[in-house]
């Protein structure tokens, strides 16, 4: 099978992917099972289709949903071999009566900014039990909690925190998101960047972004 890269935008607005949304560099779904044994069908038959089609998701069977999610690591790009197998698993999630529910999908990341990342870095490795992802990023190397990342200073920041929470979601329920932090006692504190992200901050000036694949380098959309 080929491994043409495909963009952010494409995929987003692929007929055959309506159930899937584009999160970190990610094609991620979730479907509604009834009971835990007709989840764990599902799962099954999402590893047949892995084998037939060489490429293998992530996938996570709780109850009562099951969550997929698939890039192609040795390009570290999503390509045409995760469009080929999420409408393989869509069919199937279909066949067995399963609703999709890309609604509910978010991932979660922790950010950190520093004045001297090389010297924290090794600290967070450690205490975490993480591995080097990246120029300044860490990762649990079981992917089940969420990353860092370490965002560079040039002075100390004293009037704000310097920990935030990341969390991408949903481009479509991007700014309903925002809403409900806002309405929740939220303020914001920019959406100069949107729709990329937005920065919110607590009752007490924590913050976190709400953030979306759009308006990002590489992303492939079109200028209006």
């Amino acid at each position: 099978m080929s491994s043409e890269t495909l963009t952010d935008h494409a995929l987003s607005t692929d007929p055959e992917l309506a159930d899937w949304r584009v999160l970190l560099g990610r094609l991620q779904t979730r479907f509604a099972s009834p009971d835990f044994s007709t989840g764990a069908r599902l799962v099954s038959r999402i590893a047949e289709l892995a084998d037939e089609l060489d490429h293998h998701p992530d996938v996570d069977l709780r109850y009562p949903h099951v969550t997929v999610s698939t890039v192609s690591h040795d390009v570290g790009a999503l390509t045409t071999r995760d469009r080929a197998l999420a409408v393989a698993i869509t069919a199937a999630a279909a066949e067995l009566g399963l609703d999709a529910t890309p609604q509910e999908v978010a991932a979660l990341e922790i950010a950190l900014d520093v004045t001297d990342a090389p010297s924290v870095e090794p600290f967070w490795a450690a205490v975490l039990g993480y591995a080097e992802a990246g120029e300044h990023q860490l990762e649990d190397p079981a992917g089940r909690l969420a990353p860092m990342w370490f965002q560079q200073m040039d002075d100390g920041r004293t009037q704000r925190g310097r920990f935030h929470l990341d969390i991408t979601v949903p481009h479509d329920l991007a700014q309903e998101r925002v809403a409900a932090a806002l309405a929740a006692g939220g303020t914001l504190v920019t959406d100069e960047f949107a729709p990329s992200w937005w920065v919110l901050a607590d009752a007490e000036g924590n913050e976190a972004c709400v953030c979306t694949w759009q308006g990002r380098e590489g992303s492939g959309e079109t200028s209006s």
